[in-house]
């Protein structure tokens, strides 16, 4: 038995009536004694029935904590939780996504057992809302490879959000790390700055986790607005990216695969910008301010952004096309006033 909690999961709450029941039921559903993991859900002020089927869950199990703040994005609550959480290790998973069955213990034995700060795991893209047994055997003993996150970065690679790994709390709390508030593509920030400052992670090749693809979710969202904001927060991530790679140059773990990784990954904001970009209200002339301004932090022209992660001739041509700016004003110019209406 352990005399602390071993594990909080945090989920950010807004308006996802459909699928939160499914989240905190594959959440009960673990090989975990209760009294050893919370589950901290942080309302941002939901509109719908969120609340109403979360407070009951909280009225009929001890380790369900429900906490409301004013509306002020997922960022915002899951540093919240952060601030309550109380268990050994930190877990954030969405409310519109779910775990396999009998995942937990494993995941967090092996983070135990090897004195990880991070523990990553497969997580599955689906529409089903029902897949809860996991492909891999939980009871079988797995081999990890113990390494730096820099080196796990450059040797592996990694996914921008936050619900593929666990972390040890006092990790997170070490370094004061929170996520930027009132941005998208808070996550990715948060996770690379983790990553690369970790000296002990490794990668449990267990299936857990499923990804929902819900139409209509923030970042799919074509609310005028907010797809403007997303593409200045785009534009915000690979300004932020400079100080990580900075951080990874500067380390006496550098890793050239490490770096080269992380210009893509900044290099892909600017790429998806800019495609989102074509299909938006902005104006041209905030057009021409944004890639001015990408240029002046030395992120555009897109010349780490093939190989790593993105190949194939699609990605190629489009590139080619996007590094000459005159050519991508007048893509603008011609294509803009019919995607936009399409969109």
């Amino acid at each position: 038995m352990f005399d602390h909690l071993r594990l909080s999961i945090i989920i950010p709450l807004y308006n996802v009536e459909k699928y939160v029941a499914s989240c905190i039921n594959s959440l009960l559903d673990q090989n975990l004694n209760p009294i050893d993991y919370e589950i901290l859900i942080i309302d941002d002020r939901s509109t719908d029935n969120s609340v109403s089927i979360v407070r009951k869950f909280e009225s009929s199990y001890p380790n369900i904590h429900v906490h409301s703040q004013a509306n002020a994005g997922v960022g915002s609550a899951r540093n919240k939780g952060i601030d309550l959480a109380k268990g050994k290790y930190i877990y954030f998973i969405d409310p519109d996504d779910y775990l396999a069955s009998n995942v937990l213990k494993p995941i967090l034995d092996y983070t135990d057992d090897h004195d990880l700060q991070i523990l990553t795991f497969s997580s599955v893209g689906t529409t089903n809302t029902a897949l809860y047994d996991s492909s891999s055997n939980t009871n079988q003993k797995f081999t990890i490879d113990k390494m730096t996150g820099i080196d796990y970065i450059g040797t592996i690679g990694y996914k921008n959000e936050v619900w593929w790994y666990v972390t040890k709390r006092s990790f997170i709390k070490d370094f004061r790390l929170k996520f930027i508030e009132g941005r998208w593509m808070e996550d990715a920030i948060f996770t690379t700055t983790l990553f690369i400052k970790a000296k002990k992670m490794a990668h449990l090749s267990i299936d857990a986790h499923r990804h929902v693809k819900v139409e209509g979710s923030a970042m799919t969202s074509k609310e005028p607005k907010h797809y403007i904001k997303v593409i200045y927060d785009n534009g915000n991530a690979a300004k932020e990216f400079n100080k990580l790679i900075e951080e990874v140059n500067n380390s006496e773990n550098s890793n050239l695969k490490c770096l080269s990784r992380l210009k893509t990954r900044q290099q892909s904001f600017v790429f998806f910008m800019m495609i989102r970009i074509l299909k938006s209200e902005i104006r041209f002339k905030e057009v021409k301010a944004i890639m001015n301004s990408m240029t002046e932090i030395k992120v555009y022209p897109l010349n780490k952004f093939l190989g790593n992660d993105y190949k194939g001739f699609t990605y190629v041509l489009i590139t080619r096309v996007f590094n000459i700016k005159y050519l991508y004003y007048a893509l603008f110019l011609i294509l803009n006033p019919f995607l936009r209406m399409k969109n």
